[in-house]
């Protein structure tokens, strides 16, 4: 029989354990369920059911059929990208992105996933993949005629993508699909720039064009990380504002699954690359530190450079200090210290210069006229690829002296052209190339006469045929023989003399006539 003292107690126990009661556990569980069941009321009625689902459908529909209009703008969007690119010009590169022809399919293909309209879906997919060849195409096809083909600092920065910029894209994407499911179509402006979707696809169509696996590699791994986080976020948006939908239960399980699985892959490598560059990033730093402690305070510059292989690490340095060191040492010193600090293999060559004044100023001449040098025989290269470009013959055709800055080609006879033609053409790369003499060599076409008016005085045609007659003689080297009265001959001779023409006189017809000029070629 329980004593009266044992009730309070068993009493007590149960209080202090309520945490298992069953009717506390069972209240908190309707509790939870009450807010989740209103939240999901509000969302319904207040959220998902104020948009009209028919309506973003159809606009959504329409803006990813592959119509002339859509072939144009990719084609528009991306030549203006990889000049942007190659000019290294972010403000026509931001051109290029607010065109953005490839969001309306991409968001079709998020659409088309949500509601499980297969038909739709490969209809936004056959646009996409057809815009996104004919980009990469357009941009190769440029580069490939470009005369400029280096590695811009735009083109670079499209190359390594990282975590980062999945995450930019996920965030943008969100903002996007909002906008496209409440109509706020502005927004997508701001979404195409943040995204940047032809900078990409500009880059791999570099790679393409001069056979650069690394940018690429590098540039279409951006360019489906930002497809893909665009198209799946728009997916996950469409299923959150309850876009209804042909798959079953199963099927949208599955595909929330295979959404979440696209995440993570994409997320793998590009957070390798993230931390990669974050330790690339600290491992300079590191480098110049140890390098200024190896010289215990002497070194009064440090300029490393630094090439990070998959399992070592090779640094080229130059070091200005006040005490020169046996290079031997400071090197090994410097390799020991760098192996123990970043735990791989390193490799170092250090280079000291004595900093004293006549010393830095010695270096710093030698540097400013390697420089000039580089800066001359690259503009001269650069020179020698447009005039042989203009002139329709390889670059190894084209005459350049870069002590006297001229450049010289002989062109290609174009069907149709006359001396005037090629003069202007001449002209207008001369206009590029203030410092330099730009002189084309043209084939052999008639000269024209020089008219006289009625008193016997150039007119301002004549001007302009005897301009064109000296150029001509001078380019082709080739005497010329004028045919005129003695008093038009008289009124071109001083001229003729000043620019030092190589010409013949034939002393014929009337002074109000026309010089008439031809070819004096010499007879074998």
């Amino acid at each position: 029989m329980q004593t009266p003292s044992s009730a309070p107690e068993n009493s007590g126990a149960d209080v202090s354990d309520g945490s298992s009661d069953p009717a506390a556990v069972q209240r908190r569980r309707i509790g939870i369920d009450y807010v989740v069941t209103a939240f999901t009321r509000w969302w319904t009625i207040e959220v998902s059911g104020t948009v009209d689902q028919a309506a973003v459908i159809e606009k959504r529909r329409a803006e990813c059929e592959l119509t002339a209009r859509y072939v144009l703008m990719v084609c528009m969007s991306a030549g203006i990208a990889i000049l942007g690119m190659l000019l290294s010009s972010p403000a026509v590169v931001i051109g290029a992105m607010l065109i953005a022809p490839l969001m309306d399919p991409i968001m079709g293909v998020g659409f088309a996933l949500a509601v499980g309209d297969f038909s739709w879906l490969r209809r936004a997919v056959r646009s996409l993949v057809l815009g996104v060849v004919l980009a990469i195409l357009v941009c190769a096809a440029l580069v490939v005629f470009s005369p400029i083909q280096i590695v811009t600092p735009e083109i670079a920065s499209r190359t390594q993508p990282n975590l980062f910029d999945l995450m930019v894209a996920i965030f943008s994407a969100i903002a996007g699909a909002y906008a496209v499911i409440r109509g706020r179509e502005g927004t997508i402006v701001g979404v195409a720039i943040a995204t940047a979707l032809m900078p990409p696809l500009a880059a791999v169509g570099y790679g393409l064009a001069t056979l650069n696996m690394t940018v690429f590699s590098g540039a279409l791994l951006l360019f489906v990380t930002n497809l893909t986080a665009i198209a799946l976020t728009a997916t996950a948006m469409a299923r959150g504002y309850g876009f209804s939908t042909r798959l079953t239960e199963k099927q949208s399980q599955l595909q929330a699954f295979l959404i979440f699985g696209a995440f993570v892959a994409l997320s793998v490598p590009l957070g390798l690359s993230l931390y990669q560059i974050g330790w690339e990033s600290q491992a300079e730093r590191t480098i110049r530190d140890n390098l200024v402690d190896v010289f215990e305070g002497k070194a009064q510059s440090v300029e490393p450079t630094v090439s990070f292989a998959d399992d070592a690490i090779s640094v080229t340095a130059e070091v200005y200090t006040d005490t020169l060191y046996s290079t031997a040492q400071v090197e090994d010193r410097a390799r020991r210290s760098l192996e123990a600090a970043l735990g791989r293999p390193v490799s170092v060559q250090i280079m000291q210069v004595e900093s004293a004044d006549a010393v830095e100023a010695q270096r710093l001449q030698l540097r400013e006229a390697s420089q000039r040098e580089e800066a001359t025989m690259a503009r001269a290269r650069t020179i020698a690829q447009r005039l042989a470009m203009v002139a329709g013959v390889p670059d190894d055709a084209v005459t350049v002296d870069r002590q006297q800055r001229r450049a010289l080609v002989a062109v290609r006879p174009i069907e149709g052209a006359g001396l005037a033609t090629y003069r202007e053409l001449e002209r207008r790369v001369d206009a590029t190339e203030p410092e330099w003499d730009i002189r084309i060599e043209p084939p052999l076409r008639a000269l024209p006469p020089i008219p006289f008016d009625e008193e016997g005085e150039l007119t301002g045609e004549g001007r302009s045929a005897l301009g064109l007659t000296i150029w001509a003689q001078r380019r082709v080297g080739i005497p010329i023989r004028l045919s005129g009265s003695e008093a038009q001959l008289d009124a071109v001779r001083d001229r003729l003399a000043r620019t030092g023409v190589d010409y013949e006189e034939e002393v014929a017809g009337t002074a109000t006539g026309a010089i008439e000029t031809a070819w004096a070629i010499p007879e074998d």
